[in-house]
C-alpha cells in the first residue's frame, strides 16, 4: 500500500517582470516513487502538463538556488512575499513558475514526515526483493 501526499495550489506563470497569469496546479508525492515529486499544471486545455523531478531539488530550492538543465529552483521575494521560482525547460518551450513558499514548504514537510530524507530506498523494497531472489 502506497501513500500519496497531494496539494492543490495556484501558481503563476511569469510572462514578464510585470505580467503573470494564474495556473492551477497539483503537487503530488507517492511513496511508490519516493525520490520524485510530480507537478501537474492545469492549463486551458484537455491535456494537463506534467513534470516530474527530484524531491530533493524542490526541498533545497526552497532555501537556495539549485538545479541544472531542465529544472532549476530558487527562493526569492516578490512584492514582499516569499516565493519559490521554478524554471522548466523542454523541447516544447520554457516556463518560469512562481509558487508561494509557505504552501510549498508545508506540503514538502508532509512528504518528509511520510518518507524522511535518506529513507527513500526503503520504500522501493529492493532489500526484500533481493532477499527473495537469493533465497531461491
Amino acid at each position: 500500500m502506497h501513500t500519496v501526499v497531494e496539494r492543490e495550489l495556484e501558481l503563476k506563470l511569469v510572462l514578464s517582470p510585470e505580467q503573470s497569469v494564474p495556473v492551477p496546479a497539483r503537487l503530488s508525492y507517492r511513496t511508490g516513487d519516493p525520490y520524485a515529486v510530480h507537478v501537474t499544471f492545469h492549463v486551458n486545455s484537455d491535456h494537463p502538463v506534467r513534470w516530474t523531478f527530484a524531491r530533493e531539488l524542490l526541498v533545497e530550492g526552497v532555501f537556495r538556488p539549485c538545479g541544472h538543465g531542465d529544472v532549476r529552483v530558487w527562493p526569492t521575494k516578490v512584492d514582499g512575499r516569499s516565493v519559490v521560482l521554478m524554471a522548466l525547460t523542454s523541447p516544447d518551450g520554457d516556463a518560469l513558475l512562481e509558487a508561494p513558499t509557505p504552501q510549498v514548504s508545508a506540503w514538502l514537510e508532509r512528504t518528509l514526515r511520510v518518507v524522511p530524507p535518506g529513507a527513500e530506498g526503503e520504500q522501493l523494497g529492493i532489500d526484500d526483493a533481493l532477499d527473495q531472489l537469493l533465497a531461491r
